[in-house]
């Protein structure tokens, strides 16, 4: 598993974890990966780690609780995706010929695991790839197959509608055989999309791509993670890692919801988190220990660890980072970041203009306190 990304687009999530563990439905993400890999019959998982990559291990420790063995391997400098699959091959121990499974560690999926595994095998392809198809290719590189699911070629993110060959895109989980890996130079930055795959394929190798319909997506943006999240707990993609029972909401062991609130659209709420009388919540996720003030409206955004919402504040779309206070009455449109730590005093945001006269969905330098912070690190689109 290449979990070893620093999660910039998540920030500021990620000042204090790792993108793969950040909780979605209630666990780290790469639980679920962990989860589904173990019921497809892997026992053992390589974790190529390098962004805090103490988080992973203290954690996870042996992998004993999900029936497999893990080991980390950590990458010193970053060694892009192919370098990373490289690395990782010292912790392997299958023979030349076995399949070897690689997933990206930010992809949700409902991929048949077993499936993509026994079709490598039966095809004796070098490389098989989970592809998936979007309504709008624009945003990703393109991989356009023939009738057999052999891959022609790898195609850069296009331009032009007339560059938009196939709606197939590479979906972030792989078959190779252990050869193939071994194959990749050691020791230096590699990109498997740009190096790796095109090489393989001008070499002859067969390189097959399986194209998938079940669910898929990349949880590289705060907008995604959410729908992620919430999708796992209304069973829109199935996960053995989710610490069920839900339904609407999900309340983690130690949460404390008030019977006046409202929770909804697959809404998570953590351990130690309280949620006050009056408040909405909606498709959101509310981290650990952190606090929701009264009559407070929260849709689509997350709340950090030990974050503060106050009372009638309202966040649509919007991200706080851990220990960061939102005082009373202030309204925080969607893409507004709240940097970890800050404080926003009472009305310091607004979508409309306030006694202040600050304009519409802008912040007050001077009612904004943060640890050094300058302001557009403490409250960010």
């Amino acid at each position: 598993m290449l979990v070893g990304g620093k999660g910039t687009r998540l920030r500021p999530l990620t000042t204090h974890t790792p993108k793969p563990m950040l909780p979605v439905a209630g666990v780290p993400f790469i639980a679920h990966q962990l989860a589904r890999a173990a019921a497809a019959g892997v026992t053992r998982v390589v974790l190529a780690t390098s962004y805090l990559a103490e988080v992973f291990e203290d954690h996870f420790q042996d992998g004993s609780p999900y029936g497999i063995e893990l080991v980390y391997l950590t990458e010193k400098e970053p060694l892009g995706t192919g370098g990373a699959i490289r690395n990782a091959a010292s912790g392997l121990t299958c023979g030349p010929d076995e399949p070897v499974l690689i997933f990206n560690g930010d992809i949700l999926s409902g991929v048949d695991i077993a499936a993509l595994r026994d079709s490598h095998l039966a095809a004796g392809a070098d490389v098989t790839l989970h592809l998936t198809r979007v309504e709008d290719p624009r945003a990703f590189g393109l991989v356009p197959t023939d009738a057999a699911g052999r891959v022609l070629e790898f195609l850069e993110k296009p331009e032009t509608p007339e560059q938009i060959v196939t709606d197939q895109i590479n979906a972030g989980c792989y078959v190779f055989t252990r050869s193939v890996i071994d194959r990749i130079l050691a020791g230096r930055e590699v990109s498997v999309e740009r190096e790796t795959f095109p090489e393989l394929l001008e070499s002859g190798a067969l390189l097959r791509g399986v194209v998938d319909t079940s669910y898929w997506l990349d949880l590289g943006t705060p907008g995604a993670f959410v729908r992620g999240s919430a999708d796992l707990v209304l069973g829109k993609v199935d996960s053995p890692a989710v610490p069920g029972p839900t339904g609407e909401a999900l309340l983690l062991p130690g949460a404390e919801v008030d019977l006046g609130a409202v929770l909804s659209s697959g809404t998570v709420v953590a351990e130690g988190a309280s949620v006050a009388a009056g408040a909405i919540i909606e498709g959101s996720v509310i981290l650990a220990g952190a606090v929701i003030g009264p009559d407070a409206y929260v849709k689509d955004s997350i709340v950090g660890a030990y974050a503060t919402v106050g009372a009638r504040t309202s966040l649509d779309g919007a991200v706080i980072g851990d220990g960061a206070i939102v005082e009373a009455d202030n309204e925080l449109p969607s893409g507004l970041r709240v940097a970890c730590g800050t404080l926003l005093p009472v009305g310091a945001v607004r979508t409309t203009a306030g006694p202040g006269g600050c304009p519409a969905g802008q912040v007050s330098a001077a009612a904004v306190h943060g640890s050094g912070q300058t302001r557009s690190e403490v409250a960010s689109r």
